[in-house]
């Protein structure tokens, strides 16, 4: 297949295109905004019929949530406008498309592990947008595979992991919130998932992963510290209006996994299996 995959300079973008080598049999083109501007729809239609794409991977997104808050006409576009351009020229060829989605489009107050059949109440401009990103893609190609995920993080870019490692080493203390719970997602191992639903072949529809297991930020940062042999920071736990935010943040974005599970067959990782991998291979870039 001729896989066309969008953000390639992500943190997810760049873990498809180290993963790319383990599926050598397809011919991938990675994308970012210097070589197609997903937000001009003639641009993205005649990329994708000049290339001949039979699957889309959109990893672009606006990602920066309290700055969404402010800049609605941007994030509207790349995180909803945009995808429906790829989504449009995906079925103008018959072709696939996976879009990456959030645990955003939900407003948090649930206390049991959200199903993609949850009704969706995003509390900001960035939930709000990535939710009619979902929509539009569903509308406007039949063979759409939408996947939820959370508190993303990799090797590559920049995220709460590198931070917290970071800021554990500058600094004698730290406060981290500890009332928001959700689980961590290492971008690899959505790659991986990825990887496995074109292999198997796309089945249209919503989704949801991340890795398994629940933990707070606050647990998350603590962990980080332990598995990166940082110990002259103390983590002190915040609670939420303790360190506030431009956009809300959910409380709750623990996602139900069952089914990409069962549709493919797939095993996912415990969250801190996962971490500890990503920060070896941070330590050893070091």
């Amino acid at each position: 297949m001729n896989i066309l995959i969008t953000g390639a300079n992500g943190q997810l973008g760049n873990e498809m295109r180290m993963l790319s080598a383990e599926y050598a049999w397809h011919t991938y083109y990675f994308t970012d905004v210097e070589e197609l501007d997903i937000c001009n729809r003639t641009a993205v239609i005649e990329y994708v019929q000049r290339y001949a794409i039979d699957c889309i991977v959109n990893c672009a997104a606006y990602t920066a949530v309290d700055k969404a808050e402010e800049n609605k006409e941007i994030c509207e576009l790349l995180n909803a406008q945009a995808p429906g351009f790829l989504a449009e020229a995906a079925q103008s060829r018959g072709a696939a498309i996976i879009q990456i989605s959030t645990d955003y489009v939900f407003d948090g107050t649930h206390y049991i592990p959200y199903k993609e059949t949850d009704k969706t109440c995003p509390v900001s401009v960035y939930g709000r947008t990535k939710l009619e990103g979902e929509e539009l893609v569903g509308r406007q190609c039949d063979k759409a595979m939408i996947i939820r995920t959370a508190w993303l993080y990799s090797s590559f870019g920049n995220n709460f992991v590198k931070t917290m490692m970071r800021l554990g080493r500058e600094r004698d203390s730290l406060g981290v919130v500890f009332d928001q719970i959700g689980t961590p997602t290492y971008a690899r191992d959505l790659a991986v998932a990825i990887y496995t639903a074109i292999e198997k072949g796309v089945v249209p529809g919503v989704y949801h992963f991340s890795n398994e297991g629940v933990c707070s930020w606050y647990d998350f940062t603590k962990t980080i510290h332990r598995l990166a042999d940082i110990t002259s920071c103390k983590v002190c736990p915040l609670h939420t209006d303790e360190y506030p935010s431009k956009a809300p943040r959910p409380h709750y974005s623990v996602l139900d996994k069952m089914k990409i599970k069962k549709t493919f067959d797939m095993e996912i990782p415990y969250w801190e299996e996962s971490l500890e991998k990503c920060i070896r291979l941070l330590e050893a870039g070091q």
